[in-house]
């Protein structure tokens, strides 16, 4: 049991960035963090060492969500507000926080796989390996991806009014 313990302490905030990459509500994000280090726990005897201890905790994430997804029936909504909303007297932060909800409905927009991989890498701060071993290809497929994924951001902020 400590050994899980570490674990945990060691992964849990990964795992959360990258469930709150996929999702945007941290609520739903930390309820989803619990759930895979109990399924974890369940089928740590399954962990063969074959990919680093965090990829395989946010396989695990990936699956969860999806399942989540399934049962819900639909497509995940991106928030209209923050979570936290920033001092109405800073004019600037006002604008970053624009700024940064504008980036993230343009990146919702993508199709699949680019979203996907522009989420991990920008918002879960995930490396090319971890995308690639995720979700199951190659560190080459994901950098070509995320390179075509910001290829395709570019070009929709240039049709932007």
């Amino acid at each position: 049991m400590d050994d899980m313990e570490q674990i945990y302490r060691q992964h849990a905030r990964t795992v959360y960035r990258f469930l709150l990459a996929q999702c945007g509500d941290a609520g739903l994000a930390e309820e989803l963090t619990q759930e895979t280090f109990y399924q974890a726990l369940r089928c740590l005897d399954r962990y063969d060492g074959s990919c680093k201890l965090s990829v395989w905790l946010c396989q695990i994430a990936r699956h969860l969500w999806y399942r989540h997804l399934r049962r819900r029936g639909r497509e995940v909504p991106m928030p209209e507000e923050p979570p936290e909303r920033p001092a109405p007297s800073a004019e600037e932060e006002t604008l970053d926080r624009q700024a940064h909800l504008g980036l993230l409905r343009q990146v919702h927009g993508l199709p699949e796989p680019y979203r996907e991989v522009v989420y991990l890498r920008a918002f879960g701060q995930l490396s090319f390996r971890e995308i690639g071993d995720v979700l199951g290809k190659t560190e080459n497929w994901a950098r070509v991806t995320f390179y075509r994924g910001k290829e395709k951001l570019k070009g929709d902020a240039g049709h932007e009014k």
